[in-house]
């Protein structure tokens, strides 16, 4: 396969992110807010419960929500694209659909890479400690994978819609029960049966875990099952993903 085109939309992709000062630093305040005011609020509560450190807690839970929200809320470019013709443009050059949804995917997954990246940083000068920086790698692997996963997420309903109010009622409606029933804010042990439930059957469970178990070395699922399940769905999502691209109509 070419990969030409893959690469010129995902460098087309983050181009359209560094240009926007403003995008970059009001996409850090909520993860921001979330960590320094749940961290340190809820910091003594949890370690008087015997939790140890809620910072470090936190945030690898934190880093998820800002992927994922990054993540999703790339779709509703192809709206945006579809609404003024831009999307048009591209379907009718002489690329197969595939290279075009690959190269938009990789380049929305790269971005909600570095948002967690810089979120990470943020931590870490917070005072959240990194167990064993050997692990880093492998922790950048599971933000990778969250990325992919929820950009083709949001490649897959922004295929199926029109307008960009629709589109953002339905991710608010997604992201925010996965967000909360992921384990990012507290631990999955002791939850009543369908909550516990309802926390395995969410794929971001997985990916939070896999982060908590890389940066802070404990984990409710293990890294071989966390990478299994995380890995599964991103494929079965890119194909999905794929599938619902190659019918849009512009």
């Amino acid at each position: 396969m070419n990969t030409s085109t893959v690469y010129i939309l995902w460098l087309r992709q983050l181009k359209k992110y560094f240009r926007s000062r403003a995008r970059i630093i009001g996409s850090l305040g909520q993860p921001i807010l979330f960590l320094i005011a749940l961290g340190f609020g809820f910091g003594p509560i949890f370690a008087q419960a015997g939790g140890g450190n809620y910072l470090e807690f936190l945030a690898p839970g934190i880093i998820a929500m800002s992927i994922l929200f990054t993540a999703t809320f790339s779709g509703i470019e192809i709206i945006w694209d579809r609404q003024f013709g831009f999307l048009k443009e591209t379907l009718v050059a002489p690329v197969s659909r595939l290279k075009i949804m690959l190269g938009r995917t990789l380049g929305g997954a790269t971005v909600a890479v570095f948002q967690g990246a810089i979120v990470l940083i943020i931590a870490t000068l917070a005072g959240a400690q990194i167990a064993n920086p050997a692990m880093l790698p492998l922790a950048f692997g599971f933000m990778f994978l969250i990325a992919l996963l929820f950009t083709s997420l949001g490649t897959l309903i922004a295929s199926v819609l029109e307008d960009m109010q629709g589109f953002q009622l339905i991710i608010n409606f997604l992201i925010m029960p996965l967000f909360f029933l992921s384990g990012a804010l507290f631990p999955l042990k002791g939850l009543p049966p369908i909550i516990e439930i309802i926390a395995r059957l969410n794929p971001l469970s997985y990916g939070v875990d896999g982060l908590r178990e890389t940066l802070t070395g404990s984990a409710q699922f293990g890294l071989p099952l966390d990478l299994a399940v995380l890995s599964g769905i991103t494929i079965l999502f890119l194909v999905l993903g794929s599938y619902f691209f190659s019918k849009i109509q512009a």
